[in-house]
């Protein structure tokens, strides 16, 4: 490979740009890190910094383009700037990697050679080819997948997927090109330090490769290299002044920084010390860090010298000193022996230098330990093993333990303690324990319900099915900063406290009940964490009173790793038996850590009673040796032989029953009038839910199984679910693409062959389609009559447990005389999102259609388009018949007789919808399918140019010259804002739509293939008064724009959609703060230039605009239930949509409000069962209601006036309301009490008022949890009922935020339309937000988000916390006065919106604060975006304690 002819391609202006931008940038060129030590051309360019060297040797090679000089041949390469990482390597004679077998990939381009797969994705190669590497293998020459570090020893080799650099309209190049045993590599390199995520690169002779994604079998070594690197880009982000660093902070500091950075990535188990990962990397990261000294052209900021750098260098050195004898994998048990005992270890020498040569040996044998490590950690991630000391957990008598306990104690404490429900945001969906957040907890105690201090040993270590022990827990809460315990310390020294105490600042706070608590050990410490409902604590130092108590758990745990050394010792760990260890540890002298006694039998005693500890800890241990030896079987034994009680460990924790609250909760449940009721339901609903939970109970019933037996089955279950998602994990993207392939291949086939006597056309042709093929009307298939607008099961080659159902279109023969059924697809419920929610004998239309032989057909089926009478006057005679029709169904199934279907409406999940049929337009037999004729519109609609070439179709929409315009504000990042997107719904740097004026459209000429990218359009651009400054935003009219001069060229691509720009007076006048209207104005011209804001040429004329066309529907009567303050009302009013006429609001507060808001309205204050009983009651239709007794009571009591007043079917077309989410919301500490699950059972009364009154319209409004509370069955139920009544319906989440609230506010809707009218579309969101689109789940393919995310443009800006309460008066802390006045005028358009002319302010009050809370409010930062992370740190703080 060494003489190698570069490909000729032709310059591009774009190659240039790119240099010249990455110049400028301050980082310097990306270059590759190899360089000619004899041969290299005189350059200014500078050289690597000889310390990122890590081989003696440079390698004599010279790559083609040599005679380029470097400046010029650095300058022009595109890949992204970076430290030159390794350089140098042993020269040896180069050997191509011979292919011992080949993989093949369906349909994919494999090619032998990397010129010609370079050759095959060519783009802009000059000076040299950057391609993308996608499921790539580095490996050897004999096919080993190795790490790529192991350059550094060795010759590697490619496997993997070669793609463009840049996207490419050529498909065939964008799918790459799969290459076998390429290369040698040369170098590799880390970039991506301006951007903040790490971007790794190898470079071959012929090209340099960006390595996008490793293979699945490959992951788990590149994953440790890929944690390296962004490691290395974190602490970048920490020391550097250009992104926001400060090079100044402290070791402890940037440790701490970085951990938290780190702490979310799913390469790192929970609890792993991420503290100990970046200070055994230390090294690494200090040659990256100062090799971009010589890289970048900056001159303001050296990282060569830095303290902090320097003094991660010298204690990375520390730690490998440390760990020489033994290198313990971080965060996980050694795999050699361990040593504990208490000796000094003095560094009698100066640290090596970093520039100093390491042995070739050494070098391999470090990074065969750190793979080891790094493989020992991931083999634990996601799951703990299963083994016999673990599927039982052996209680442990509070007696038997008491004489190693101080004597009993209560918790007192004088502090304000904090509710840890408080500080986490429960809204968040978290099902898996391992992504809950994580802290630390200093100064901590643990205590029993009565307060009286308590032993955590006492509680298992997993959750547990029987578990009759609740413990709960105080302290000072802060960042999880990866210090521990060491092994050989008391406990009263966490290893990120010096000897002396210190006060740690953070929030106190009061946790709830611990579910589990876990034991870890790292190179030089031991790790004990504890999880509640809400969150993992790494446990830091405990309190004073607390820490007798905790010294115990310590010791057992010195006591459990002191035994796995004693085996690791042994050449066969079967050797020590129980009594052996016994012994040894017996024989331990008082100054070891380990020491219990010098007795045998007290020694003996002490293991047996703490030994579910133990037991854990080598659960837990890699080594199935350790895992099965002798010692553990004894323990268990002994333990058996003392304790008789043994708790089954359940994989996922189970509720304590009873009261489960933590004894320092100074917020219990407030005391209310409210009384427990069950839903008032119709009878439908009540069906509906009751038959599933019957046929589908959450839990199984383990009744009359043995108790041994549901034991070992659960402990059974658990290994296998664990084998489980492990598989799933490195088989993700294969299942992925199998499930693809598989959907387009079904019903393409059929099993068997058949002749043309077994397929014969019935009757004569009916007409024909293009091309001349005859159409028929019926056909006889081996003997069955299929006829258009039946359907028919479909034979395939794949064997699944449901043939696809398909509805015959129509029925043609090919030119070739094959005889063909065009059908479309029908899914069973279960195959849709209602899961097992929908029932068994439906089915749902679907547009995916297709073309197959009559051949394929397996039999005809029965399926009944099923159109119902709509309305309420029709309920009773439907279900009657809905009735009669399950009884026939019954019949049917006991007989054996195949299952008849019916459908009733079209499933989309694209658009997560449910819609009724359109039957005119099924089964008409002339060649014409509605599916592929909304499908053809749709690709029309995607681009199309018109005959005039004065205007075009793109996305649905028709732009002509002379229509204002948005354009994506990406377009015009050259002024230096680009969007940018924050977590936590941080908004700062993003940018709405830019307002322009087409003017022209210019076609290219001889064009064959056009397309938006080709189409070039001029606008002029309208500034916004964002645009001139943030004060200039927030006292402007949000729809405001600025004339400019300036005129420029887009795409058809930058466009986003069309607008209108009017006069001031000319805009409708706005009833609130909500922009649904794509409406601007403009009086002033913009001068960018000069910044100036001026008088409008005279010459500058509005062009006419169309009228919005006026709306003269009739607003829906409307019934708003859990109807609260009128929020939800008020808004659908505003819109023109609705007229709330009816009301109904349980606390009396609310409902009083309500009827200050909504005076037309009638408004009933009561209990929605006793409303929904009381109107069916008044109409006869008693019988069809299910109540409670007390229900019925209390409609006895209610005044006749209010009966009189109660709305009838037929009066009511739209229903909306929120039903309570105290049930579904995770803020709620109590969703598990009675209450709540009544206030869940609201649902079903909810919708039987749907069922009841049949309106045109329902809406419910929830919590996003709605959508995931009991593992998505309440959701699906729901839509279940609303189908199974005959609505159409669509759900979705939507962010409010981007509908113009100040705040990030997620929920979950579901619309429903009767199917005589047409299902609402989402509104369009309207406001620039931060946050990616809200998806919901359907299947494990496809998701579905209702609209899209506003993170990268919208029409407006979004609205701030500023213009909402920007001028409300300063009160003082406990201010009490219920009125004042305002002191100023409203200044944003939103307080001028929804302010007006008021000008007295009410209830502007303030709770009243202890000093610290009030200090604690006076730091919050008041810049833009700006949130808990941003709070002042250090020395003194307040919030949430030292970085360190």
């Amino acid at each position: 490979m060494g003489s190698v002819d570069v490909l000729s391609v032709e310059p591009n202006d774009v190659s240039s740009v790119f240099a010249e931008d990455e110049e400028a940038d301050g980082l310097g060129t990306g270059r590759r890190c190899k360089l000619e030590e004899e041969d290299a051309p005189s350059s200014d360019v500078n050289l690597p910094n000889p310390k990122t060297r890590v081989s003696s040797k440079a390698r004599q090679r010279k790559r083609d383009g040599d005679d380029m000089d470097g400046e010029n041949s650095l300058a022009h390469r595109k890949m992204p700037k970076r430290a030159a990482a390794c350089s140098d390597f042993k020269e040896k004679a180069i050997r191509l990697y011979e292919k011992e077998s080949v993989l093949e990939t369906k349909r994919q381009q494999t090619v032998d050679d990397e010129m010609a797969a370079i050759s095959l994705t060519s783009g802009h190669d000059i000076p040299r080819p950057n391609r993308r590497l996608m499921d790539f293998i580095f490996h050897d020459e004999d096919g080993c997948p190795k790490s790529v570090e192991m350059l550094e020893v060795g010759d590697l080799f490619v496997t993997g997927l070669i793609s463009p650099f840049e996207t490419s309209t050529d498909k065939s190049k964008e799918k790459g090109v799969k290459c076998e045993g390429f290369g040698r590599i040369e170098s590799w390199s880390i970039s991506g330090y301006e951007d903040g995520l790490p971007v790794i690169w190898v470079s071959t002779d012929l090209a340099d490769y960006d390595c996008v994604r490793a293979a699945g079998s490959y992951r788990k070594i590149y994953d440790l290299f890929y944690e390296k690197a962004r490691a290395c880009i974190e602490v970048y982000k920490k020391l550097s002044r250009s992104s926001g660093g400060n090079p100044d902070i402290t070791l402890d500091e940037l440790i701490a920084g970085v951990v938290r950075s780190l702490s979310g990535s799913k390469n790192f188990p929970q609890l792993t010390s991420i503290k100990e990962f970046i200070i055994s990397q230390g090294e690494f990261i200090y040659n990256q860090l100062i090799g971009l000294d010589e890289t970048s052209k900056q001159s303001d900021q050296k990282f060569t010298g830095l303290p902090v750098l320097t003094a991660l260098l010298e204690e990375s050195k520390k730690n490998v000193a440390f760990a020489s004898d033994t290198i313990i994998p971080f965060g996980r048990f050694p795999d050699s022996s361990l040593r504990i005992e208490d000796e000094e270890r003095t560094n009698q020498s100066s640290l090596p230098s970093v520039a100093a040569e390491e042995d070739e040996d050494v070098k391999l044998a470090r990074l065969l330990q750190e793979e080891e490590n790094w493989r020992l950690m991931k083999q634990r991630k996601g799951k703990r093993a299963v083994s016999s000391s673990n599927k039982f957990y052996i209680k442990i008598n509070e007696d038997e333990i008491a004489n190693d306990y101080p004597l009993p104690a209560y918790y007192k404490t004088s502090s304000e303690e904090t509710d840890e429900y408080i500080i986490f945001d429960s809204d968040m969906d978290i099902c898996d324990v391992d992504q809950l957040p994580r802290s630390m907890l200093h100064n901590w105690s643990l205590y029993n319900s009565d307060s009286r201090l308590i032993s955590l040993e006492l509680l298992p270590m997993k959750p547990c099915a029987d578990i009759d022990v609740a413990i709960f827990g105080s302290g000072t809460m802060t960042d999880d900063d990866g210090s521990g315990f060491c092994l050989d310390g008391d406990s009263n020294q966490s290893s990120s406290c010096s000897t002396a105490a210190q006060a740690v600042d953070g929030i106190p706070i009061y946790i709830s009940a611990i579910k589990e608590w876990m034991i870890e050990f790292g190179a030089s410490m031991v790790f004990i964490s504890i999880r509640t409902d809400m969150a993992w604590y790494r446990l830091g130092k405990p309190s004073k009173q607390y820490a007798p108590w905790y010294e115990p758990v310590l010791k057992t745990a010195r006591v459990g790793i002191s035994i796995i050394m004693l085996l690791k010792e042994q050449s066969r760990v079967a050797r020590l038996s129980f009594g052996d260890v016994i012994k040894k540890l017996s024989e331990f002298n008082k100054d070891h850590p380990a020491f219990i006694s010098s007795s045998p039998v007290a020694v003996e005693r002490y293991v047996v009673v703490h030994g579910q500890i133990i037991l854990q800890q080598f659960a837990e241990y890699p080594d199935d040796a350790i895992r099965k030896c002798a010692f553990l079987t004894g323990l268990q034994e002994n333990m058996e032989g003392k304790h008789h009680t043994k708790w089954l460990v359940k994989k996922k924790a189970v509720a304590i029953k009873g009261a489960n609250l933590n004894p320092r909760a100074t917020m219990a449940p407030v005391a209310s009038k409210r009384k427990l009721m069950p839903a008032t339901t119709t009878r439908l609903i009540n069906r509906i839910w009751g038959e599933f939970y019957s046929n589908y109970s959450p839990v199984d019933s383990l009744e009359g199984v043995p108790a041994d037996l549901r034991e070992n089955e659960e402990a059974e279950d658990e290994q296998e679910a664990d084998q489980e998602e492990e598989d799933a994990e490195e088989d993700e993207v294969k299942v992925s693409v199998q499930r693809t392939e598989k959907v387009h291949s079904v019903t393409r086939q059929r099993r068997v062959s058949c002749t043309d006597e077994d397929i014969k056309w019935v009757g004569e042709s009916i007409g024909k389609i293009c091309g001349d093929e005859a159409l028929y009307k019926q056909a006889n298939i081996h003997g069955q009559m299929v006829v258009v607008g039946s359907s028919v099961l479909v034979e395939t080659i794949d064997s699944e447990d449901l043939p696809p159902i398909y509805f015959v279109e129509y029925m043609f023969e090919k030119m070739d005389g094959t005889k063909m059924i065009h059908g479309r697809l029908m899914l069973q419920g279960c195959q849709t999102f209602l899961g097992n929610a929908a029932n068994e004998r439906e089915v749902f239309l679907t547009n995916d259609c297709l073309d197959f032989e009559l051949g394929a057909v397996k039999q005809n089926v029965v399926v009944e388009i099923r159109l119902m009478p709509w309305g309420y006057q029709h309920r009773k005679a439907n279900d009657e018949a809905e009735k009669i029709d399950r009884v026939r169904a019954e019949e049917r199934k006991s007989k054996g007789l195949p299952l008849e279907y019916y459908c009733k409406s079209l499933y989309w999940p694209d658009r997560g919808a449910f819609f009724g049929v359109k039957t005119d337009t099924m089964g008409v037999g002339n060649g014409i399918c509605y599916s592929c004729r909304m499908k053809k519109t749709q690709e029309e609609e995607t681009f199309r140019l018109n005959l005039s070439k004065t205007g075009f179709m793109y996305n649905g929409i028709e732009y002509n010259v002379e229509d204002y315009v948005y354009v994506n504000p990406c377009h015009f990042a050259a002024d230096g804002k680009d969007n940018e997107t924050f977590k936590s719904g941080r908004n700062v740097g993003l940018r709405p739509y830019v307002v322009c004026f087409l003017l022209g459209i210019e076609v290219p000429k001889a064009s064959k293939h056009l397309n938006p990218e080709s189409i070039k359009v001029r606008v002029r651009r309208f500034y916004r008064p964002e645009d001139i400054s943030a004060e200039k935003a927030y006292r402007s009219d949000i729809r405001e724009v600025y004339y400019s001069e300036e005129v420029l060229w887009v795409t058809a691509a930058d466009l986003e959609g069309k607008c209108e720009v009017r006069k001031k007076h000319d805009l409708p006048s706005l009833d609130g703060p909500a922009v649904y209207e794509h409406l601007f104005f403009f009086e002033h011209l913009y001068d960018p230039n000069s910044g100036a804001i001026k008088q409008l040429p005279v010459n500058v004329k509005l062009s006419s605009s169309k009228e919005n066309a006026v709306d003269d529907s009739n607003p829906l009567a409307t019934l708003d239930i859990f109807a609260g303050c009128g929020g939800l009302s008020e808004g659908l009013q505003k819109s023109g949509a609705s007229l709330t006429k009816w009301a109904i609001e349980y606390e009396e507060p609310a409902g009083e409000a309500f009827s200050l808001n909504h005076p037309q309205a009638s408004m009933f204050i009561s209990n929605c069962n006793v409303i929904l009983r009381a109107i069916m009651s008044a109409c006869g239709d008693q019988d069809d209601c299910i109540s409670t007794p007390e229900a019925a009571d209390l409609v006895e009591k209610l005044d006749e006036k209010v009966i009189n007043n109660l709305p009838r079917p037929g009066e009511v077309e739209f229903i909306n309301g929120g039903p309570p989410c105290q049930g579904f919301s995770g803020m709620n500490r109590f969703n598990q009490s009675a209450w709540s699950k009544v206030q869940c059972e609201m649902i079903l009364a909810f919708l039987s008022f749907a069922d009841y009154f049949r309106p045109k319209y329902f809406l419910l409004e929830n919590v996003r949890n709605f959508v995931s509370f009991n593992k998505g069955q309440t959701f699906r139920l729901t839509l279940a009922s609303l189908l199974q009544m005959g609505y159409q319906v669509r759900f979705g989440i939507l962010e409010a935020g981007a509908f113009g609230i100040s705040q990030s506010r997620k929920r979950a809707f579901i619309w429903a339309a009767s199917p005589e009218e047409t299902l609402p579309e989402w509104p369009e969101p309207m406001h620039v937000f931060a946050g990616p689109e809200l998806k919901v789940t359907l299947d494990g393919n496809t998701q579905h988000a209702a609209v899209r995310s506003t993170a990268t443009g919208a029409p407006f800006r979004s609205i701030t916390v500023r213009d909402t309460i920007g001028d409300l008066p300063a009160v003082g802390n406990g201010a009490s006065a219920t009125t004042m006045g305002y002191k100023s005028e409203p200044l944003s358009w939103f307080q001028k919106t929804i302010r007006g002319d008021e000008m007295v302010l009410t209830d502007h009050i303030a709770k009243e604060m202890n000093e610290l809370n009030l200090i604690r409010c006076q730091r919050i930062p008041k810049r833009p975006g700006a949130d808990w992370r941003d709070l002042p740190r250090g020395e003194g703080s307040t919030f949430y304690g030292t970085d360190g």
